[in-house]
């Protein structure tokens, strides 16, 4: 059967580092190729959100006819499919993450730009204790830290 193949959103990475994919032909109709595959393996292999032209970069050097069109195509899928999350930071850039990460924070270093993922959570522990107004109930949180990375810290 041709299908569109995906992360699948209820795995994280194997062991080996091997790309898990799943056939969603029927929820998105469209054929497995080396560029999509491509796409989800850059994301899939990255340490944190990356931009659409991050993604374009990395996608390219499993599969050099890449092009900027079906990386866009490609994330509309995978967004609307629920198996990717974009995520806008405070520079408006909208960056892709795999979907099945669980919660967690993220790093954006002020000078190189990159986004690095932070593990676990320190806000859930101190919920409770965050004032709202009577009557509002908390559904969920994002955090970013805004800083220097190591290598850009090294070298200021």
């Amino acid at each position: 059967m041709h299908g569109q193949s995906f992360l699948n959103p209820r795995q994280g990475p194997p062991d080996d580092g091997a790309l898990v994919l799943v056939d969603e032909s029927s929820q998105v109709g469209e054929r497995r190729t080396s560029q999509r595959e491509a796409i989800t393996a850059a994301i899939r292999q990255s340490k944190g959100p990356l931009a659409v032209e991050e993604i374009l970069h990395r996608a390219r050097k499993m599969t050099r006819t890449l092009g900027i069109a079906t990386v866009y195509r490609t994330l509309k899928l995978l967004t609307e499919s629920g198996q990717v999350h974009a995520l806008t930071l405070s520079d408006g850039q909208i960056r892709y993450e795999a979907a099945d990460l669980g919660h967690h924070h993220h790093f954006h270093c002020r000078a190189c730009g990159r986004v690095f993922d932070l593990p676990g959570c320190p806000i859930k522990r101190i919920e409770q204790d965050i004032p709202v107004p009577e009557g509002f109930q908390i559904e969920d949180h994002e955090l970013t830290l805004n800083g220097l990375c190591a290598a850009c810290a090294a070298s200021d």
